[in-house]
Parts: structure tokens; C-alpha cells; sequence
């Protein structure tokens, strides 16, 4: 990845593990990362054996105060965030400083819907996992185990497709229109000599 100010992430169809290493070397590496529709990150396995695993992270407590921890995060977005913060040394400064550059959510809350997401070709499901093996999806997981919007968060993606299909048909308008009227743009001769020698004919 290119550095840039912000990073905007699309997590549909990453595989969590792959997808988790990749952003952690990029938050140690300075760079602000945004995760959005966390709740579509695939996990390899099935779902039961996913909920087995996490029943079993369920069990670990501390015994003489269990609210010290472990915390067992249910939200998709804080999943991920808890799977990128085993893979940084978050108790030294340089660790605190790069989670504090991370920000995950579910679904595409209001000003990341305007940016340019981008996926990691790395740890797609397509690419990473054979077609016949067993998956699941991170948002199923977490409404297994606790989580309650799912429904939530259903509604408002759909809102938002609509919204953004709606912009694309316009911007994609406006494109061909801009096309058509630099095509029929007459310039004279002297003018068009004066562009071409600026390299913008």
C-alpha cells in the first residue's frame, strides 16, 4: 500500500486472520487505517466450530476479578479490533500510538460512505481459501454469541446502497456528458497550437 493521510478499508470477503496481519504492519508503520463492514469478514471453518472456539475464549477469566479481564468482545468491529491488537505490542508507546490510528466499524457509517474504499488482494476469500472449503461470516458469529444489531445495521446497508447507486448513476451522467462536450469543442487553429505545445491536447 501506497502511504496516504487515511486508508479506507471494505472488509467484505477478507478472511479476519490475513486481513488483521496486513493492517497491523501498516498501523506500525504510521499509516490510519478505517475498517468498514466488518460484519461481512469471513472466518475459515464453519460456524460451529467457530462458536466452539469462541465458547472455549468464553471460559478464560481472570479468577480473582473477572472485570480485569479477559474481555470477550461480541461486536464484529471490536473483534477485529481485539485480532489486529494481538498482532501489535499495544502495552509499549509505538503499539498504543498504532491502534490509536485504527478505527473499525460495521457497516459504512456517514463520512467513509463519500471516500474511495479499498480492498487487500492478499486476504480475500476467493483468492485465499479453495472453493470447497468451509466458511463463515464474522457478523453470523457475533449474533450467535451475543450481538444485536445485525438487523441494525441490514437496514442501513440497504439505505445506503440505494443513496450510493443513485450518486454513481449521476457522477457516471455527468462523466459521458463532459466527454460529448470536449468532443464537440471547436478550437481554433492558434489555440490548439498553444495546448498542444502545454501537452494538454
Amino acid at each position: 500500500m501506497s502511504f496516504k493521510p487515511q486508508i479506507v478499508i471494505d472488509c467484505r470477503g477478507h478472511l479476519l486472520g490475513r486481513l488483521a496481519s496486513v493492517v497491523a504492519k501498516e498501523l506500525l508503520n504510521g499509516q490510519s487505517v478505517v475498517c468498514v463492514r466488518t460484519e461481512d469478514i469471513n472466518i475459515s471453518g464453519s460456524l460451529y466450530r467457530n462458536k466452539l472456539k469462541y465458547a472455549a475464549f468464553k471460559c478464560k477469566k481472570m479468577n480473582s476479578n473477572p472485570k480485569r479481564g479477559p474481555l470477550h468482545y461480541r461486536a464484529p468491529a471490536k473483534i477485529l479490533w481485539r485480532t489486529i491488537r494481538g498482532m501489535v505490542p499495544h502495552k509499549t508507546p509505538r503499539g498504543a500510538a498504532a491502534l490509536d490510528r485504527l478505527k473499525a466499524f460495521e457497516g459504512v457509517p456517514h463520512p467513509y460512505d463519500r471516500k474511495k474504499r479499498m480492498v487487500v488482494p492478499s486476504c480475500l476469500k476467493v483468492l485465499r481459501l479453495k472453493k470447497e472449503r468451509k466458511f463463515c461470516k464474522l457478523g453470523d458469529l457475533s449474533q450467535q454469541v451475543g450481538w444485536k444489531h445485525q438487523d441494525l445495521v441490514e437496514r442501513l446497508e440497504k439505505q445506503r446502497k440505494v443513496k450510493s447507486e443513485v450518486f454513481y448513476k449521476r457522477k457516471n451522467a455527468q462523466k459521458k456528458a463532459r466527454q460529448q462536450a470536449v468532443k464537440s469543442a471547436s478550437v481554433s487553429a492558434e489555440d490548439k497550437s498553444i495546448l498542444e505545445s502545454a501537452g494538454l491536447a
